[in-house]
């Protein structure tokens, strides 16, 4: 005779939140200001104007943009401000920094929208492994968000997880 097999997982009544289906999808672009420096240190207005009126902006069309520069060199604020309002008609997320920032930024905004009502009082796991890079960032912010509401918190896979928080009777 066959024994039947049971899932013990799907019985425990964990739930599972997987942060990398929360990636919001879309082309991410760094914009570096370092080609538009004069000897890779200095930042001429003259020129950097004659930039950003000549650059094709329509490349950046529903896009993800972080604006920094990869050189050691001062940059006015303004320029960076500049090249968002340059951005702002065409790019869905302009951000300052590196790519790993605007990353960061995505995930929270993806974690801010999330709909928390079916985890109240439940037991949670928010799933360890991805096949797409998820900042360690939005690991803490989801735990964050989650603690209060949640009955018990976990890492991992349902099968195996590390315990986080358990809200005490």
């Amino acid at each position: 005779m066959e024994e039947e097999i049971i899932n013990r997982v799907k019985q425990s009544g964990l739930i599972q939140l997987d942060l990398e289906e929360m990636r919001i999808p879309g082309e991410r672009i760094f914009l570096d200001i370092k080609p538009q420096l004069f000897m890779e240190l200095v930042l001429k207005e003259k020129d950097f104007r004659n930039f950003i009126s000549e650059h094709d902006w329509a490349n950046y069309q529903d896009k993800h943009v972080a604006v920094g520069c990869s050189n050691d060199a001062i940059i006015p604020t303004w320029a960076f401000m500049l090249l968002s309002i340059q951005l702002s008609p065409y790019a869905k997320t302009i951000v300052f920094g590196t790519l790993d920032d605007l990353e960061k930024t995505l995930f929270k905004q993806s974690i801010d929208e999330l709909d928390i009502q079916e985890l109240v009082g439940a037991r949670v796991v928010i799933k360890g492994c991805s096949k797409e890079s998820v900042p360690t960032d939005a690991y803490v912010q989801v735990a964050q968000k989650l603690q209060p509401i949640v009955k018990s918190l976990f890492f991992g896979e349902p099968c195996s997880t590390v315990p986080l928080f358990k809200r005490k009777s």
